[in-house]
């Protein structure tokens, strides 16, 4: 017997009267603001998008959401989310006796940061709730209770918010470029869970923190986006470069960055991707960014040539790999670009300028890589 209909899971956090937030109150950046945990369902119920703040939903993102969101469902995996930003323009009373927040039910909080997060969430509510329609029509009970229990998980899912009270909707546009133009640093909590993460998030975590090679080269693993300056690599350029050496894929297009796969393929990619740093640590200059050669655009031209060779075979072949590396100690490497192509082009275009370059020298200068393999036997 299902312990709840759909509709009293919904409406059980909602009020005829006021909606109450309970939660401290506190000063950011200047700003009074409200920090709390609230289950989704009462979420749901207070936010609105505000379309001259917050960008177009990127279809992309919002489906690895989803995909994250189910393994919570499907496999009672622990997942994490960063908090919830919102704005409430001057709306709702701060009750300081019992330190909860009050919003009339016509009044509404304004995302600032979070609109994927939330979009994600909705949308596997609505598709839940359409197949656990289906099921009533069709008195599969069983399909009903499993379908029930994941809404009810849904609904009652913590998410942290922080609602600024009083900003206006030009400080909002303005906090939410600021919020994704910052690196974002990785907390010790979610440093955790990365091992619910994505493969080759994991794959470069266990790479950076186990890996002699990649130890040398210096990660900063405690930025997802940028890095600081005593080290060399951000730990999202990890990720490009098992991306584009494992797949011939910028990451935005990489197709096996799921969040299931066994021990035994990420020990094979950890083995084969060792391999490959060891390689360019034996060719290349002591890894300092003075050296064009480990730039960022460089780094991942080279990976996307070199899976490039090493796959010719239908698989990931390590000699081939190892054969092709040998061509970096005769790259020129002031001639990749022209001029101030370096800094003019566009990024993407800057890396495929860069791939041409290593394809077009290593097909005219394999008579080099054979003498070195020669003198190396």
């Amino acid at each position: 017997m299902m312990k709840a209909s759909l509709s009293e899971l919904f409406t059980g956090q909602k009020s005829a009267s006021d909606v109450e937030i309970p939660g401290q109150i506190s000063r950011t950046f200047g700003q009074m603001t409200l920090s709390a945990t609230l289950p989704m369902s009462k979420l749901f119920t207070i936010y609105e998008v505000d379309l001259e703040v917050q960008r177009a939903i990127i279809p992309r993102n919002l489906s690895k959401l989803m995909d994250y969101i189910t393994l919570y469902l499907d496999h009672h995996q622990p997942i994490y989310f960063p908090g919830i930003i919102l704005s409430a323009r001057g709306a709702g009373e701060y009750d300081t006796e019992q330190e909860a927040y009050r919003l009339k039910p016509v009044e509404k909080l304004y995302v600032v940061d979070g609109q994927h997060r939330l979009a994600a969430f909705r949308r596997l509510t609505e598709s839940l709730q359409g197949a656990l329609a289906r099921a009533k029509d069709r008195r599969e009970t069983d399909r009903m209770e499993e379908l029930t229990d994941k809404l009810r998980r849904l609904y009652e899912f913590p998410m942290s918010v922080m609602v600024y009270l009083d900003i206006n909707p030009r400080q909002e546009r303005q906090l939410f470029s600021d919020i994704n133009k910052l690196p974002r640093k990785i907390g010790g909590n979610l440093a955790v869970l990365r091992d619910q993460r994505r493969f080759y998030h994991v794959l470069a975590t266990r790479l950076a923190l186990q890996d002699e090679a990649v130890r040398q080269i210096s990660v900063d693993m405690y930025t997802e986006r940028g890095k600081s300056e005593q080290h060399l690599f951000s730990y999202h350029l990890l990720i490009e470069i098992l991306a584009a050496l494992f797949e011939g894929r910028l990451k935005s297009g990489a197709r096996n960055n799921g969040y299931q796969y066994t021990e035994r393929e990420l020990d094979e990619q950890d083995l084969l991707a060792s391999t490959y740093f060891q390689s360019l640590l034996a060719v290349l200059p002591r890894p300092e960014s003075r050296h064009m050669c480990w730039s960022e655009n460089i780094q991942i031209a080279m990976a996307l040539f070199f899976h490039e060779e090493a796959t010719k075979s239908g698989v990931f072949n390590r000699y081939a790999l190892e054969h092709a590396i040998k061509m970096l100690a005769h790259v020129r490497w002031d001639e990749i670009y022209q001029g101030d192509e370096k800094d003019r082009l566009p990024r993407r275009s800057r890396i495929m300028k860069a791939y041409q370059y290593f394809r077009e020298f290593y097909d005219n200068n394999q008579l080099l890589i054979m003498l070195d393999e020669e003198d190396a036997g």
